[in-house]
């Protein structure tokens, strides 16, 4: 059966709109909407009938009730909803009507048609819509990961929208001790803050160990430049609470959820933080970054190159320190979990390499040591030996106990070029 016939039998069906008419051959010709390819077979049907041309209603169509023709009001209603919101990229999804899905099967059965030929009710939907919501808003398509996404309830007559997140990316010098780099919420009460109807001792009641951290002097700054309602603090790695951050810094991503602005001053939003922090903690290098980003901040597994004040139970030869040092330097680590984070980490053994360590004595009961070691070092505890945990270890090779007084992070080596790709920056 011809073309003309198959959409002979379908405008007999009843009224049907062109879109709808168009929508079942929509795969054999291209260069034309639907609603164009449904009039030009309408004209050229009566032509060879030698009939008069006549339109449908789209209002009186039984196959869409109508919906093709509200395309421009379903954008509007799309546009207006993220008014105040700041996009560049958005995607449009749209839930049919269960009545509609029928009537489209039952329209293409009268043919023989597959039930999946030519183009889904949705589909067009989809595109119409969108096309309009891009011209109202100068914003364009964006398949993967776009800032707004749209969900035309038809059956509900609503449109749901998802703001997606903004990310952040920058560096953090952490330059006081005592400042965790995330909040750290007291076991004793949950993070309640209350022991029955008392105020919490261990906290204070304030429901936290430490007032301040890296990410409550950062993301909460970044979270209302953007206007968003969350924001999540991401770190490549972390020091210890009492380890100062320094060098070129330790790589971070905030993560802003439902930001109302993606176009902000970077430069000045790192002028902001860092008149928050009021110098416990400073970010440089602040940039607008993609999602994946965070991913790639998480999984970083660099080095890190440590300087530690250690003290000695009893005193301490510089040569036997040089020779100590020396052994310690290229050695590969056995460390079972430290007794400090045992409650918080799996118990087993953990191979990591050392690939520099020098010192010097400054007096006969106190040192200063520099480590260059791979990730998931502990420091510490290669000073320490922690009762036999760590092999080797400083004090393990002295034969003196030894513990860390003060730990810096100099520091996290690789990050440059594991950051470098622009891909990932905006």
């Amino acid at each position: 059966m011809s073309l003309l016939d198959d959409a002979r039998r379908l405008a007999a069906t009843g009224p049907v709109c062109d879109a709808c008419l168009g929508r079942v051959f929509a795969d054999r010709s291209f260069g034309l909407t639907n609603a164009e390819r449904g009039r030009s077979l309408r004209v050229a049907v009566a032509l060879d009938d030698d009939d008069d041309f006549e339109p449908v209603d789209t209002a009186d169509c039984w196959v869409c009730e109508g919906r093709c023709d509200e395309f421009d009001d379903w954008a509007a209603r799309a546009a207006d909803a993220v008014a105040d919101v700041e996009f560049d990229t958005y995607q449009v999804g749209t839930r049919t009507p269960p009545l509609i899905e029928e009537n489209e099967r039952l329209l293409r059965a009268e043919v023989g048609a597959d039930p999946e030929a030519g183009e889904p009710f949705k589909m067009e939907f989809n595109r119409e819509v969108g096309k309009r919501i891009g011209r109202r808003t100068e914003a364009d398509v964006d398949f993967q990961r776009p800032h707004v996404q749209f969900v035309l309830d038809v059956a509900d007559d609503r449109v749901e929208t998802t703001i997606n997140s903004a990310f952040v990316y920058g560096r953090y010098r952490k330059l006081e001790r005592d400042v965790p780099q995330t909040e750290w919420p007291c076991r004793e009460c949950d993070g309640s803050g209350r022991q029955g109807r008392e105020p919490c001792d261990h906290c204070g009641g304030t429901g936290y160990l430490y007032d301040r951290s890296v990410e409550g002097l950062i993301a909460p700054v970044v979270e209302d430049v953007m206007d968003g309602v969350d924001a999540l603090f991401h770190g490549a790695g972390r020091e210890d609470v009492d380890a100062r951050m320094l060098g070129t810094g330790r790589p971070f991503v905030v993560e802003v959820k439902e930001p109302r602005r993606r176009h902000v001053d970077v430069e000045r939003l790192e002028a902001d933080v860092n008149a928050f922090a009021d110098g416990a903690v400073e970010v440089t290098g602040l940039r607008l970054a993609t999602y994946e980003m965070v991913e790639r901040v998480k999984g970083l597994d660099a080095s890190k190159t440590y300087r530690a004040t250690v003290e000695f139970d009893e005193a301490a030869d510089g040569d036997a320190l040089d020779a100590a040092l020396e052994e310690l330097d290229g050695a590969t680590i056995e460390q079972y979990t430290p007794q400090r984070v045992d409650h918080r980490r799996a118990n087993l053994t953990r191979t990591r390499e050392v690939y520099d360590a020098t010192g010097e004595i400054d007096d006969p009961r106190h040192a200063t040591v520099e480590i260059h070691g791979a990730g998931g070092l502990y420091v510490k505890e290669l000073i320490s030996g922690d009762e036999g945990r760590t092999e080797p270890s400083l004090a393990g090779l002295l034969g003196v106990g030894a513990r860390v007084t003060a730990l810096d992070v100099l520091a996290v080596e690789g990050e440059d070029e594991a950051f470098a790709d622009e891909d990932y920056l905006l």
